[in-house]
């Protein structure tokens, strides 16, 4: 739900640190969780596309396992996004959360809630989250560990009765505000290959009693946001503090097929190569560029353009749709490419997407692109995945100009579903590492059992087969596995 002002400023008033504070009844060694797509069908207006990655990059600076099936695919003419079907409380209801590199906490709208979305253009049913009603619900107050953590001490002004409150206010002036609670979260436990059964963890997540801007329209409405960053917060991260899994995951999206594979803990097969993430910008999944490559020549670019830092390096975002590029590098870029199809004739679809007529295969008439990266770890990307299809024979390309789309942020390359796509991509937290490998999303990958070594099959799930829910067209879920290192988690 987030891009391009996703990358001019998010506050975080109060997140929480869960060390410690994982717990449940007993886990298995692998859990599932349903997950969609967002903005499927052909027919869906292109600019709320790049609307939602301007809205995330405003969010974008802000501060054996688990079987969680995603649906859809990150094909812009399609679904453009990925969400989850996750289960919270007891009894436990459903609620569609996006799944979201970019940002740490899980929350979810609130019984009670300012200006929650009650709807959604896209087809969902909407469901606010009322503690009250579930039996194994509890408040988080502000005097507990996992929030003076977060302050390094005594929050002002604390009190034993007071909840421990979260304010996220992101870059494009939307916010959502409200509290901690902890409560079950419904998973599928993987018990062998391509079997699983329900069990419950306990995790502390938002309630969400306001909301403000985009967040609170019924245009792409969702019931939360699935955080996958690097914060003490995130839900990754409070299943490492138990020690029960490593700090670890895994994507593989298919815009072909759709659907595809998400992974938490250790896959080992396919092995990738890796590059190391840069420290200075923890809070995102940040990397060193060094050189990109079109139709086997290498970009002439000034000798700065891949400096990290603030308000620049590479972020690898699943939660953005496109791919966003400085100036120095989207022109160039795209004068080599064009340079393939001197005579083609370019026009502006919704004042943004730069669009072509072309009949033939856009593989044997544009060129490959790759980005290489620290410790020669290459991206390639291949024409049909760089561009998109509006109509049978109009195209559009993916790239953007970050330049003009925000000052903020200006200088940064954001890459997004559009370049991560058909790749298994892993992100390494304990070892501060990404890395991918060319991968068919649609078939299955390996994961570890840490505690008793055995290695399980997961296979991508079709949601069209398991829930009566369509989206403009056929969804397909991506399975997003958590392998423990214990088989139980207290």
């Amino acid at each position: 739900m987030m891009d391009l002002r996703r990358l001019a400023l998010v506050v975080v008033t109060v997140a929480v640190t869960v060390v410690g504070e994982f717990g449940c009844g007993c886990f298995g060694n692998v859990l599932t969780l349903n997950v969609l797509r967002k903005f499927a069908g052909h027919g869906k207006n292109l600019s709320a596309l790049r609307a939602h990655d301007i809205r995330r990059h405003g969010r974008l600076l802000s501060t054996i396992g688990v079987d969680l099936p995603l649906g859809g695919n990150g094909h812009p003419s399609e679904t453009g996004l990925y969400f989850a079907k996750i289960g919270l409380g007891n009894p436990s209801k459903d609620y569609y959360v996006q799944v979201d590199t970019g940002s740490d906490i899980l929350w979810v709208n609130c019984a009670g809630c300012d200006k929650c979305p009650t709807k959604s253009d896209l087809g969902l049913g909407l469901t606010l989250y009322d503690p009250k009603k579930s039996s194994t619900s509890s408040l988080v107050y502000c005097d507990q560990d996992f929030c003076t953590s977060t302050y390094d001490g005594p929050l002002p002004g604390c009190k034993s009765n007071l909840q421990c409150q979260y304010n996220v206010v992101y870059g494009d002036g939307s916010s959502t505000a409200g509290y901690f609670v902890k409560d079950n979260m419904k998973l599928e436990q993987v018990t062998g290959n391509l079997q699983s059964r329900s069990t419950n963890g306990t995790v502390v997540f938002g309630c969400g009693a306001r909301q403000s801007g985009e967040l609170g329209s019924s245009s792409e409405a969702l019931d939360g946001i699935l955080g996958f960053g690097q914060a003490n917060s995130s839900i990754i991260s409070q299943l490492a503090a138990s020690g029960k899994v490593k700090k670890s995951f895994a994507h593989c999206l298919d815009n072909i097929e759709g659907g595809g594979i998400f992974a938490i803990g250790e896959v080992v097969s396919p092995k990738v190569k890796r590059t190391p993430m840069i420290d200075t910008l923890r809070a995102h999944y940040n990397i060193v560029m060094k050189d990109i490559e079109v139709g086997g020549d290498l970009l002439r670019l000034p000798s700065d353009i891949f400096d990290s830092g603030d308000q620049k390096g590479t972020i690898v975002d699943s939660g953005t749709t496109l791919a966003y590029l400085p100036s120095s590098i989207y022109e160039p870029l795209m004068t080599k490419i064009l340079s393939q199809q001197p005579a083609l004739n370019l026009h502006t679809v919704e004042d943004q997407f730069t669009c072509f007529q072309f009949a033939g295969s856009v593989d044997s008439g544009f060129p490959v692109v790759k980005f290489h990266f620290e410790d020669s770890l290459v991206l390639t990307v291949f024409p049909h995945e760089y561009t998109f299809q509006i109509r049978e024979d109009i195209w559009c390309f993916g790239w953007q100009n970050s330049g003009v789309q925000s000052k903020d942020g200006k200088d940064m390359i954001l890459l997004g579903d559009l370049v991560l796509s058909n790749k298994l991509v892993i992100y390494d937290i304990e070892n501060q590492n990404i890395g991918w490998t060319e991968y068919n999303c649609s078939s299955s990958i390996k994961v570890k059992d840490e505690s008793s070594g055995a290695v399980y099959s997961v296979g991508a799930h079709d949601i069209g087969s398991a829930s009566s829910l369509r989206i403009g067209g056929i969804l397909t879920l991506l399975s997003i596995i958590i392998a423990l290192l214990h088989s139980s988690i207290a």
